[in-house]
C-alpha cells in the first residue's frame, strides 16, 4: 500500500455535484492499493499515520499527532498511485488492485484507521470521478509505502 499524506488547513470532495466529504484542520490521505497488500499493511500504516508527529505543538514546533491536534481525516481511494511510467508517455496502472482486491482492502483500511483514530474519518466514493479540494498546510505532504518499512 502506497499513501501521500498532506497536512491541510481544510479539504473537501465533490462527486457529481455534491460535497460528500469536508474537514478544516486535519489530514487529506490518498490510498493506492496493490494485489499484494494485506491486513498487516493496513495495521502498519494506520497506526503510522496516528502517529505521525507533523502537526504543531505549543512550542509551534511540528511536535503534534493528529490525535493530540484533534485533526479530522479524508480518506480517497487513487489507484494511479501505483502507476508505472518507465515505458512511454502513457501510464500503466497494472499494478494496482482490481475492485474484488481493493475494495475490501478499503473498507478495512476505513475501519482500522477510526480505530486508531477513535473517531469516524470521512471518504471520498471508491471508483468514482471525484473533486478533491484541499488547502496544503505548511505545504506538509509525505509518501509512505508499506513495502518499504526497513
Amino acid at each position: 500500500m502506497r499513501i501521500v499524506v498532506q497536512r491541510v488547513t481544510e479539504a473537501s470532495v465533490v462527486i457529481n455535484d455534491n460535497e460528500v466529504a469536508s474537514i478544516k484542520k486535519g489530514l487529506l490521505i490518498l490510498l493506492g492499493i496493490v494485489p499484494e497488500d494485506k491486513k498487516e499493511d493496513i495495521d502498519w500504516l494506520c497506526k503510522k499515520i496516528v502517529n505521525l508527529r507533523i502537526f504543531a505543538d505549543s512550542n509551534n514546533v511540528m511536535n503534534a499527532s493528529i490525535i493530540e491536534a484533534n485533526g479530522d481525516i479524508i480518506l480517497v481511494s487513487q489507484f494511479t498511485l501505483h502507476a508505472s511510467t518507465k515505458k512511454g508517455n502513457r501510464p500503466s496502472y497494472i499494478k494496482a488492485a482490481k475492485p474484488d482486491v481493493a475494495i475490501p482492502l478499503y473498507h478495512n483500511f476505513i475501519e482500522t484507521l477510526e480505530v486508531e483514530l477513535q473517531k469516524q474519518i470521512q471518504t471520498g466514493e471508491f471508483a468514482a470521478d471525484m473533486k478533491v479540494q484541499l488547502v496544503n498546510d505548511g505545504p506538509v505532504t509525505l509518501i509512505i509505502d508499506s513495502k518499504d518499512r526497513a
